[in-house]
């Protein structure tokens, strides 16, 4: 702590990402990241990169990137949005949109990077308490709001909302932007992408992290009609007008393109997940239902912090949440390969 720090650095709470171990030979099920490794085509298109080329400033629209997108949901490519990462894409998000009168809507249970942007660019925000069952209730979302942000599937929880949902919850929130947070919707849901041309009040946002295995890249987008695209390039330019560099492009638009390579390890990942599920019931453990590349789970008689400390001594890394209290049992553990799968097994076998 400094002290030439700002009054206002010095009340900002970070956001604390998964651990990135430096120890060899952990099996890592922590930050969700995909075991696949990302497309053959997208490693081709950056080896082919000329490396002289990389002395020259990148592409500052992102065109490959954003016509392998248009291609792939049949939009058009001033209905996209490119960013350094979707972290990135959501600053722009709340920084040009969300600085309202009313305050900001999104669950209490969520992407707990939602409440630092707020902090950080002083947004007045209220969180929603998802039901019992942690799903969210869209009838909690028709009141006064500055805007509605949520994941689908949520996170940490898993949960999908039905593209209905999301619907309703669109057409009872018209002078609203609503703003659905995709990372995990390849892996079991139905993009609201779908819905963008009917309302002038969405904006979806999506990452190449997670089902296309890119996330030392940081490639992040989202698609919504033009006029929110082109309020999003005005916040961009004021900050950065280069945020994709060169690699990104190619490697991003080649991922797009190899839709068959997408499919197949997506549908791993949905394969492996379902019997890691089943692997985990018979062991005593509660689950909820997920749509995403990970599983939230807890067990009956050992709590959560003290089954991560033990699956560690196994060298098996998953992710526990203290706070909130109301989810401080569950353990978020991410999809591996049937190798890392076997491996959290024998490890909660050996220690439980």
């Amino acid at each position: 702590m400094s002290r030439f720090w700002s009054d206002f650095v010095h009340k900002l709470e970070p956001y604390v990402p998964g651990e990135q171990p430096k120890v060899a030979r952990l099996v890592k099920l922590n930050t969700n990241e995909n075991p696949y490794g990302p497309s053959p085509k997208a490693v081709q298109a950056m080896a082919a990169i000329n490396p002289d080329s990389l002395r020259l400033y990148p592409d500052p629209d992102s065109s490959l990137l954003k016509q392998s997108v248009a291609t792939f949901y049949g939009i058009d490519v001033n209905q996209i949005f490119a960013g350094n990462g979707s972290d990135e894409v959501l600053a722009h998000i709340f920084y040009g949109f969300f600085k309202q009168q009313k305050p900001l809507l999104f669950p209490d249970i969520t992407y707990s990077f939602y409440k630092v942007y707020c902090g950080l660019y002083d947004i007045e925000y209220k969180p929603v308490a998802l039901a019992e069952d942690f799903s969210i209730n869209v009838n909690d979302y028709v009141q006064p709001n500055g805007g509605i942000i949520f994941p689908n599937p949520n996170a940490p929880t898993g949960l999908l909302m039905p593209l209905a949902e999301v619907e309703s919850l669109l057409q009872r929130n018209t002078e609203s932007l609503v703003v659905v947070d995709e990372a995990y919707i390849d892996f079991g849901g139905e993009s609201a992408g779908a819905l963008i041309n009917q309302y002038p009040n969405l904006l979806v946002t999506q990452t190449l992290s997670k089902s296309r295995s890119l996330a030392g890249l940081r490639i992040g987008l989202a698609i919504g009609q033009a006029d929110l695209i082109e309020g999003l390039e005005r916040v961009k330019n004021c900050f950065n007008s280069y945020p994709i560099d060169q690699l990104a492009n190619a490697a991003g638009a080649a991922a797009f393109d190899d839709v068959e390579y997408f499919d197949a390890t997506r549908k791993k990942v949905m394969e492996s997940r379902e019997s890691l599920r089943d692997a985990l019931a018979q062991r005593g453990f509660s689950i909820l239902p997920s749509a995403t590349n990970f599983l939230f789970a807890r067990h009956a008689q050992i709590s959560g912090d003290d089954l991560a400390a033990r699956l560690r001594k196994h060298g098996v890394i998953v992710r526990h949440f203290a706070k909130p209290e109301r989810i401080s049992e569950y353990l978020r553990i991410t999809i591996g390969t049937e190798e890392q799968n076997q491996a959290l097994l024998a490890a909660y076998d050996a220690e439980c």
